[in-house]
């Protein structure tokens, strides 16, 4: 009788987890300019949308924090021409690369077995949506014939109901923002037609994102990983031997890892990537996960009130040298950003806090840099003297 002896697992320091998350992220080396947004796109996997806008909306920061300075206007036309993207429930409401269009057909497949919607629709309302966007070619919820029945914000008409179950569906596809406001067409003319199919088993469609989620974070936990596309547990235990991931130890984690196995063929190695970040940056989005690679507690406080904000309504936290050293909730006022409240770790940080900010300052047009607050104002005179050079 023979046994297959188990292969060794890999064993990683929380400093070589902390440096493979980084390059997985695209923070560490150097960033493939050549590629462009359309390549960070690729490499994560999924770039979060929001409506805040402070600097700049949350899709726009993603690139910008990891290709520096790259004209807003580049952005949208990379995200949103060529059917290049689409966007779909992933993490949240996100950007994702159109290749993905088949992956996705496990959600599609759910939203329609949905038994109740908390939306009624009329007799004919959804049909006459499709009809419409047949005759019209892309429309918005307003060119469709209005997205709100005039009351609570939650109150949406019939064809903005019906427009964003057929998005739900599959059978209409978002395709750009305009003013903010969806765009949508026919999945038959927005999506590539070699990939317009729901042809993969949910098996196969979970062991594809569960791999994709473990090559854009490079190494993390169960939850970790089934959290980037908002999958369930259980369909990451599911799939996971079959995913290619493989299971790794990483020191001072109380759950068990997995790892992207390229991720560990290499030591991560290259320049760090000094800069703001978007609370919606996957590097960050995961609470969890942020405090344990970073030793770093991280909040979106845009939606407490305001007496009970500890750091700000869009507090973006400073990330150099590969640590999280600090956080400043950004306003602009005219050509001035100012910095409503800013957090430093101590005095390292003061340089490239200082840094950040007016690369952050001028990429938005503005032209000075304002410190209103600081939990640290015995640092304040350095950070001004170092803005000012």
């Amino acid at each position: 009788m023979t046994t297959t002896t188990p292969r060794p697992m890999t064993e990683l320091s929380a400093d070589e987890a902390r440096r493979i998350a980084l390059r997985a992220q695209g923070f560490l080396g150097a960033p493939d300019r050549r590629a462009g947004v359309r390549g960070v796109l690729r490499h994560l996997g999924a770039v979060q949308l929001d409506t805040i806008s402070v600097l700049a909306r949350s899709h726009e920061l993603v690139p910008y924090a990891r290709l520096g300075a790259v004209g807003r206007p580049t952005v949208e036309t990379a995200y949103w021409t060529d059917r290049h993207a689409f966007e779909y429930w992933s993490h949240a409401a996100c950007i994702l690369p159109i290749e993905e269009w088949p992956h996705f057909a496990f959600r599609r497949r759910a939203y329609r077995r949905r038994p109740q919607w908390s939306h009624d629709l009329p007799d004919g309302s959804y049909e006459a949506v499709i009809a419409q966007l047949r005759a019209e070619g892309p429309l918005t919820a307003t060119e469709l014939g209005g997205a709100k029945n005039g009351g609570e914000w939650w109150d949406w008409s019939a064809s903005k109901v019906a427009v964003e179950r057929a998005l739900m569906y599959g059978e209409v596809v978002c395709t750009e923002r305009r003013g903010w406001k969806r765009v949508y067409d026919l999945a038959e003319r927005a999506v590539p037609q070699d990939l317009l199919h729901d042809e993969l088993d949910d098996h196969e469609c979970l062991r594809r994102l569960v791999l994709l989620a473990g090559q854009a974070l490079g190494v993390g936990t169960r939850a970790d990983i089934a959290d980037y596309h908002r999958i369930r547990g259980e369909e990451f235990d599911a799939v996971v031997a079959d995913s290619g991931l493989v299971p790794v130890r990483v020191e001072g984690w109380d759950k068990p890892a997995w790892a992207d196995p390229e991720a560990l063929a290499s030591e991560p190695r290259g320049r760090h990537r000094t800069t703001l970040l978007s609370p919606f940056d996957s590097l960050v989005w995961e609470r969890a996960r942020t405090e344990r690679i970073f030793g770093f507690t991280h909040r979106l406080e845009a939606y407490v009130p305001k007496p009970k904000r500890v750091h700000g309504y869009f507090a973006m936290p400073l990330l150099a040298g590969g640590r999280l050293l600090g956080r400043v909730d950004p306003a602009r006022e005219g050509t001035t950003l100012v910095a409503r409240q800013l957090s430093l770790a101590g005095p390292k940080a003061v340089e490239p806090m200082a840094r950040a900010l007016r690369e952050a300052a001028e990429w938005v047009g503005c032209d000075t840099v304002r410190v209103e607050r600081s939990d640290r104002p015995d640092l304040t005179p350095a950070l001004t003297a170092a803005l000012g050079t």
